[in-house]
C-alpha cells in the first residue's frame, strides 16, 4: 500500500469533509502511485486520514473512499451500491427511471450509474473506478437484474484523468439499446447509447412537475432546447394549446417527436431545428409566448469561461423576455456547477432591468432526491432551476 502526504497546512477543505485533495496539497511522494491506485493519505505525523484513489497528472490528485482503516475491498464497493439503492428504493419506489449512483454524493467518486426500465447506463469518470469495472458491473447487473449495460464513458471529463471516451454495450455486440420509462405518467423512449448525458436527463423530473403546475389551459408554450422533448410534453398534459420546441439536435427533436407519438399528443406540437441563441433573439414582436422554457447546455465547463457563461445566460434571459407576454411564465435551468446560484439569478436580473420588465420568484428547485448533493462538496450540487411571473 503506497502513502501520500498531506502538506502541513494543507487540506483544509478536505477535512472539513470535501472528498478531494488537490496535487498542490500533497507533498510530493517518495515512491509515485499509479494513476487509479488505491492510497493512504497520511498526516505528516504518520496519522491516518483516509483511503482513496490517486492521480499522479490530475488537478485532483485524492479522491477519497473512506475514513476507516480497514481496506476497501469488493465487500466494500458492494455495501455502497446496497446502500445507495436503497435510497433510491425509498426515494422513488414505484420509478422505473432512476440515478442509482451518484459518484462523490453515495461515496463511490467517478461513478454514475442511471436506471432505464431494466437497462443500467454506467458512466466512469475516475482512473480508480475505470481499473474496478470487472468487480463493479457483475455486482450491478446482479442486484438490479439488469438486462443490458451501457457504458456512457463518452464524458469529456474522462479527458482529466487520461482516460479514452468510448460508448459500448458491455458483454455484447449490440449498437442499439432502447428502453421505455414512465416519468409523472408521460411515457417516453430513452436511447440509452445515442441519448444525452447517460441517455435521458432524469435530474430534471421534478422540476418538470413542478413546470406542469404553471401551465393554463390554452397557453402557448416555447421549450428552447428541447431535447427529449420533456418539458414540452408536460405542458401538453397540463391543457397548453399549443408548443413549439425547438432544439439544434436533429437526432433530440426525432426522439422528442417520438416521446410525442408516444403520448397521442402530436397535434399540438410543432418541432423546429435552430440554433436557440440566434434564432430567439430574431422573433418577431409579435411573437409573444405565455410560458417559455430554456433548458440550454452548459455554458461554463471550466472558470475560465465563466464570463462568458454570464454574458450568454443575460442575452438568453433577455431575448426570452421579449417574447413572453405580461404577466407570462418564465423557466430556467443551468446545469454547472461553475456558475453559481447568485450569478444565475443576476443574469435573470440584468435581463430584466434591460427590458424593462420585473420578476416574481415563484418556484425554486434543483437536483432530486436521486441526485443528493453532498453538504461538504458544493460541486454535486450543480442544477439549478427557477421558475418566474415576468411582469
Amino acid at each position: 500500500m503506497k502513502t501520500i502526504i498531506l502538506k502541513s497546512k494543507a487540506g483544509r477543505r478536505f477535512k472539513q469533509g470535501h472528498p478531494w485533495v488537490f496535487s498542490n496539497e500533497l507533498e510530493k511522494p517518495a515512491e509515485r502511485p499509479e494513476a487509479g491506485d488505491i492510497v493512504s493519505l497520511r498526516q505528516q505525523d504518520g496519522t491516518f486520514l483516509a483511503y482513496g484513489f490517486y492521480h499522479p497528472n490530475s488537478l485532483i490528485a485524492f479522491r477519497a473512499l473512506t475514513g476507516e482503516e480497514e481496506l476497501p475491498g469488493e465487500a466494500f464497493f458492494s455495501q455502497l451500491i446496497d446502500q445507495a439503492i436503497l435510497l433510491r428504493e425509498k426515494v422513488y419506489p414505484q420509478s422505473n427511471a432512476r440515478r442509482l449512483i451518484h459518484s462523490e454524493s453515495d461515496g463511490l467518486p467517478g461513478l454514475i450509474v442511471d436506471q432505464f426500465d431494466d437497462v443500467l447506463s454506467v458512466q466512469i469518470n475516475s482512473a480508480g473506478m475505470e481499473r474496478l469495472i470487472e468487480m463493479l458491473l457483475p455486482l450491478l447487473k446482479q442486484k438490479m437484474s439488469a438486462k443490458n449495460i451501457v457504458m456512457r464513458n463518452d464524458s469529456s471529463l474522462r479527458n482529466l484523468e487520461g482516460l479514452r471516451q468510448y460508448t459500448a454495450v458491455w458483454q455484447s455486440d449490440e449498437k442499439e439499446v432502447a428502453a421505455d420509462i414512465t416519468e409523472n405518467t408521460i411515457h417516453y423512449r430513452v436511447d440509452v447509447i445515442n441519448g444525452q448525458k447517460t441517455g435521458f436527463f432524469i435530474d430534471q423530473r421534478e422540476n418538470r412537475l413542478a413546470f406542469r403546475r404553471f401551465i393554463e389551459e390554452g397557453d402557448r408554450v416555447l421549450d428552447a432546447f428541447c431535447n427529449d422533448g420533456g418539458f414540452a410534453l408536460n405542458a401538453l398534459v397540463a391543457g397548453a394549446a399549443h408548443v413549439d420546441a425547438v432544439d439544434v439536435s436533429e437526432s433530440a427533436l426525432a426522439r422528442a417527436e417520438k416521446n410525442a407519438s408516444l403520448n397521442n399528443l402530436s397535434e399540438r406540437i410543432q418541432f423546429s431545428k435552430v440554433d436557440v441563441m440566434k434564432w430567439l433573439p430574431g422573433l418577431k414582436p409579435e411573437t409573444l409566448y405565455d410560458v417559455v422554457n430554456l433548458d440550454p447546455p452548459t455554458f461554463a465547463s471550466n472558470r475560465k469561461s465563466i464570463p462568458v457563461a454570464r454574458k450568454a445566460y443575460r442575452k438568453l434571459h433577455g431575448s426570452a423576455m421579449q417574447v413572453l407576454k405580461a404577466g407570462g411564465i418564465l423557466s430556467t435551468a443551468c446545469c454547472s456547477h461553475h456558475i453559481s446560484e447568485e450569478d444565475f439569478l443576476d443574469s435573470i436580473q440584468q435581463a430584466a432591468i434591460r427590458t424593462g420588465r420585473q420578476c416574481q420568484m415563484l418556484f425554486r428547485g434543483g437536483p432530486p432526491a436521486d441526485h443528493p448533493v453532498l453538504l461538504a462538496m458544493p460541486e454535486s450540487g450543480y442544477l439549478k432551476f427557477h421558475i418566474f411571473r415576468v411582469l
